[in-house]
């Protein structure tokens, strides 16, 4: 299940096709399936096999994924590299000089970046999601490929199989007085593994993922606090009728 492809230099993202405004290119909304286990498991799956050979999540351990149901065995048999062991983080197996020197810059740890990376133009996984799906091929670029969002981005499109090859398709509009071409949206060049919603669920379970990565107690605190919420409300009524009963006789 281990396939070696370059980095996965997370950097700002745009929606695939979006068009340019005043306000800027819109992010569009990741599906947000935290408590989905379907989809946190082909997202961890997608996670180790194409982001961590070269990025690291050293702030979880391989062991934790045994909260999203992933057996331990399961963990051994299919996520683990040879040397790791299940209790370890998360680190990538590239050398840190070699990939500076490969892309001009360490590939950033991405345990935190759904948490990080939330803009104006929506939350960390909106980014993420929007992101990973605005690669095209520009053979001008060292790496092949470019990004609407990240214009000269050091990494290439680690998913391409998945998606494809696609190039933009460009069109002319007018902004402050003067026309600019923008990118409209893209042409498949060459199909991928994927169809394009094939792909866009895919991308989606692992920008779930990393968000779940994130911070993988973020459901149990929801819930709590909810719970704690509807307990403060019920005592506030409690407190209340108290209240009224001691100093009824108070003139």
């Amino acid at each position: 299940m281990k396939k070696i492809l370059l980095t996965l230099i997370a950097a700002l993202g745009f929606v695939a096709g979006a068009h340019a405004s005043e306000g800027g290119l819109a992010w569009d909304k990741a599906p947000n399936k935290t408590n989905d286990m379907a989809s946190l498991q082909n997202g961890a799956k997608l996670f180790v096999n194409y982001c961590l050979n070269c990025h690291s999540a050293a702030f979880m351990r391989y062991n934790r994924l045994q909260d999203i149901g992933i057996t331990e065995k399961q963990i051994k048999d299919n996520l683990l590299f040879t040397t790791d062991k299940v209790g370890e983080t998360m680190q990538a197996n590239i050398n840190p000089r070699q990939a500076k020197d490969w892309f001009g810059t360490v590939p950033p740890d991405l345990t935190l970046v759904a948490r990080s990376r939330a803009g104006h133009g929506g939350t960390g996984p909106d980014y993420l999601y929007t992101y990973l799906r605005t690669f095209y091929r520009d053979e001008s670029k060292a790496t092949g490929w470019d990004n609407l969002a990240f214009p000269s981005v050091a990494m290439p499109n680690v998913l391409w199989e998945l998606q494809g090859e696609r190039r933009p398709v460009y069109k002319e509009i007018e902004e402050h007085g003067h026309k600019v071409r923008v990118v409209s949206g893209f042409q498949q060049v060459t199909p991928g593994t994927m169809t394009p919603s094939q792909f866009d669920q895919a991308v989606g379970d692992l920008v779930n993922y990393m968000q779940w990565m994130a911070e993988p107690a973020q459901n149990t605190r929801i819930r709590v606090g909810v719970w704690v919420l509807l307990f403060l409300s019920l005592a506030l009524v409690f407190v209340w009728r108290l209240n009224a009963a001691y100093w009824k006789d108070v003139k």
